[in-house]
Order: structure tokens, then C-alpha cells, then sequence
């Protein structure tokens, strides 16, 4: 079971990669195939926390999706993609830098999912007013927002179930892994105009159109915006809130659309329109196939294979945690890979001797699993609803043209934390 399971998650990823088939497509035919052999079955797929699918991502996003599709409808996007715009003087690389803090800083407090829901209407209005492609941007917006997402406990799910193995707490991560986070933000800032080198080059007239705009003739309808607002406001707090008053961000959200759908008078079209069917599909059969691969044992062999390799070295396990992780989240999944290897990282931790701080290879696992999910279109759950959107907005990007940038912002994450967990927890520490 554990070839097949391997053998059907290759060939997806393949077709994937190749985009000869459609995406949603590869991970259906490939969840299908998976059932039919009998490699999960009804209780492993729609019951269990390991193999099934994880319906607090699919809600997460439907409720996420809906709350954006009226919040669309009240004129906010086009006020803050002009703002944006004035404020960087029409610079199309300033407004990159603008968007890219803006989104970081956002994901360290919000799930990254939701973060990219919200700035990505933004980003393609003030593209759509410089006539420039999105492409870059959107980009960029979810790099930044996998960095951002990994500076907080509540910034990224595996963080959270790290904290919860760890026991780690918000200031904990606050303490240790914000100050790298920063630090990765500003060297990735850096990078961007050779990253995106060509993307830049905005007609002066637009720039002049942009200058004589008034933002706050882009609302639509005041009434509906303060509506939204409060309950997006609500939303924000109880994703924040979520460990102390016991309710899941994805129920959160769907309170918040629930309550937007009854207040805001649209028609089901106007809302139901923005929701990301295909995304949410591509999602579950992902789910699946991941589900074969940990039933099976297969992420946890690997996983037990670079346990094994370490012996008792902290700085090498530390570095060796660092490394793998980054690579197998950037091809799984990191929520069923962090869940895997959690229990295998506390007990490496408890056999290492007691003068090396241990909890370095906690930290190693956050920014490894946090960082890889740039590695590539698949690599995090943001990545495939960024995907998502740019192919709705008839900007389609492809799955090399996404990893081609991720794979570089990945390396160069990984270079940076590299030395920073040596100077701080074994040189140092």
C-alpha cells in the first residue's frame, strides 16, 4: 500500500507540475484512485485528524471566500489600491514593497489563507490602474505571507501545533522566532527588484491618471462597508482569540459569512460567485492522496530516516531538521508533515544532552516547515489560492513560474535562518 500510495501521489504531483492536466483534476484522479484500490477508506477520508481531509482549511476558505466576495461589492479594494498607489508616488516597485509588508505583517496575525484573500482584489485593481501585469505581485503577496505567517503561534497552522507539542507559548515564538522573521522580511525586500527585474516599468501617464484620483469616491455603498467591517473585525478577533474562547477559525468565518449573507440584502450570485469551487476540490483530493502517504507510514519513514541520521549531535539535528523540513513541505503538505514529525522532534529533544538548548530544534521545524512552503505552487495553502485567484482574474500563473521565484526565496530563507539558529542556541546560546 505504502508503493501505491507513493506511485499515485508521483504521478499527480507530475501531472501537476506539467499542467497538461488541470490541477484539480490530477488531485481528484488521483484521490479517486486512491479509494478505489483501498488505500483509505469513508473513515479515514471524512473522520479522521491524520489521513482525512482537513475541513477546517476547506471552510476556513469558503467562509473567507464569501466575506471577500461582498466586502467586493462595497468599493474598499478599489480605495485601498488607489491609496496604495498615491502613497508610493506610482512606483511600481514601491507599491511591491508597500503590498509585500503589508501582507507579511497581516500574516503573522491572520491565517495566511485569509491575508491573501484580502490583499489580492488590492493588488489587481492597481495593476489593472497602471496596466501592468499582476503577475509579480501577486507572487511577492504570497512569498512575504509564508515568511510573515511563521513570526506568531497563531500565524501559520503548523505553528500551532508545534506550540501544542512543544509547549510553546504566543511570546515564546514572539521571543525566538519574530526577531528571524524580521530579519528574512528585510532581506527579502531587498531581493525583490532582482526577483522580479523587468517588472517595474509603469507608462507616466497612468502614473499622472493614478495622482488625480480621489479614493474616496471608490466606495460604493458606506452601509454595506460598515457592516462588513465590523464583522470582518469580529472575524479578525476571534481568529485571534480562537485558543481562549474554544471555536476554530474556520467556524469563525463561517459565522462571519453567515451573518453577512443575512445582512448585507445580495443576491446568492454576487457571493457564491466569489467562492473558489475549483481551489476547494484541488484541496480535498491533496488532502487525500497526503492521507494515503501518512496511513501508510511513508512521511514518517522519512522523517524517522533523518531522526536517524542526526545520532546525538544538537547543531546537527538542528540544521539537519532545518533542511529536510524545508524540502518535504515544500512537496507535501506542511500541516501532515509538522503533525508527523512532531512527536519524533520532542523525543530526538528529550536524548539530547542537557547543555544544549533542545528547544533549537523546535525553532528549526517552525522555519523549515514555514519557510518550504515556498518551495513550490504546492507547498502551502496559500500558494494554491493565490493560484487560484490569478487564473479567475485571467492572469493564470504556472507552476514553474511560481516555483522558479519560490525555489530561490526558499534557498535564501533557509541561508539566513541557517546561521542565526547556530549563533543563538549553540554558539551563544
Amino acid at each position: 500500500m505504502a508503493v501505491i500510495a507513493v506511485a499515485i501521489f508521483t504521478v499527480a504531483y507530475a501531472l501537476i507540475a506539467s499542467e497538461r492536466v488541470h490541477k484539480t483534476i490530477a488531485a481528484l484522479g488521483g484521490a479517486a484512485v486512491v479509494l478505489a484500490l483501498g488505500v483509505l477508506g469513508s473513515e479515514d477520508v471524512f473522520y479522521s485528524r491524520e489521513t482525512g481531509v482537513d475541513w477546517d482549511v476547506i471552510f476556513l476558505l469558503f467562509g473567507m471566500m464569501i466575506i471577500v466576495g461582498i466586502l467586493r461589492h462595497t468599493g474598499v479594494f478599489e480605495y485601498t489600491a488607489i491609496w496604495a498607489a498615491k502613497r508610493a508616488k506610482g512606483s511600481a516597485l514601491r507599491i511591491m514593497i508597500l503590498l509585500v509588508l503589508i501582507t507579511a505583517i497581516a500574516s503573522a496575525f491572520l491565517d495566511n489563507v485569509t491575508t491573501v484573500l484580502l490583499i489580492a482584489p488590492v493588488t489587481l485593481l492597481v495593476c489593472e490602474r497602471l496596466e501592468i501585469s499582476p503577475i509579480p505581485f501577486l507572487i511577492a503577496e504570497v512569498l512575504a505571507s509564508n515568511i510573515g505567517g511563521a513570526a506568531t503561534l497563531i500565524g501559520d497552522p503548523p505553528n500551532i501545533i508545534i506550540g501544542s507539542r512543544a509547549g510553546l507559548s504566543f511570546n515564546d515564538f514572539l521571543l525566538n522566532v519574530t526577531p528571524i522573521v524580521a530579519i528574512e522580511l528585510a532581506v527579502f525586500t531587498v531581493l525583490l527588484p532582482r526577483l522580479f527585474r523587468g517588472s517595474f516599468t509603469v507608462d507616466p501617464e497612468r502614473i499622472a491618471d493614478i495622482m488625480e484620483l480621489d479614493e474616496r469616491e471608490a466606495i460604493r455603498d458606506r452601509g454595506l462597508l460598515i457592516k462588513s467591517g465590523l464583522v470582518l473585525a469580529a472575524v479578525f478577533a476571534g481568529f485571534i482569540c480562537h485558543s481562549v474562547i474554544h471555536i476554530e477559525p474556520s467556524l469563525v468565518a463561517l459565522l462571519g459569512a453567515g451573518v453577512l449573507v443575512l445582512t448585507s440584502g445580495l443576491p446568492q450570485s454576487d457571493y457564491l460567485g466569489a467562492v473558489e469551487w475549483e481551489t476547494l476540490l484541488f484541496f480535498a483530493g491533496l488532502f487525500i492522496m497526503i492521507g494515503a502517504l501518512v496511513k501508510t507510514g511513508v512521511i514518517e519513514h522519512l522523517a524517522a530516516l533523518a531522526t536517524h541520521a542526526i545520532g546525538g549531535n544538537a547543531l546537527v539535528a538542528t540544521l539537519l531538521i532545518l533542511g529536510v523540513s524545508a524540502l518535504l513541505s515544500g512537496v507535501i503538505d506542511n500541516i501532515p508533515y509538522v503533525a508527523t514529525m512532531s512527536p519524533l522532534v520532542a523525543d530526538l529533544a528529550a536524548g539530547m544532552d542537557h547543555h544544549y538548548n533542545t528547544q533549537s530544534l523546535w525553532w528549526a521545524l517552525v522555519l523549515g516547515a514555514d519557510f518550504g512552503g515556498n518551495l513550490t505552487a504546492i507547498g502551502a495553502s496559500a500558494n494554491v489560492v493565490m493560484l487560484g485567484i490569478a487564473r479567475r482574474a485571467d492572469h493564470p500563473i504556472s507552476f514553474w513560474e511560481f516555483t522558479r521565484k519560490g525555489a530561490v526565496v526558499t534557498v535564501v530563507t533557509v541561508a539566513v535562518a541557517t546561521p542565526y539558529l547556530w549563533l543563538r542556541y549553540h554558539a551563544f546560546g
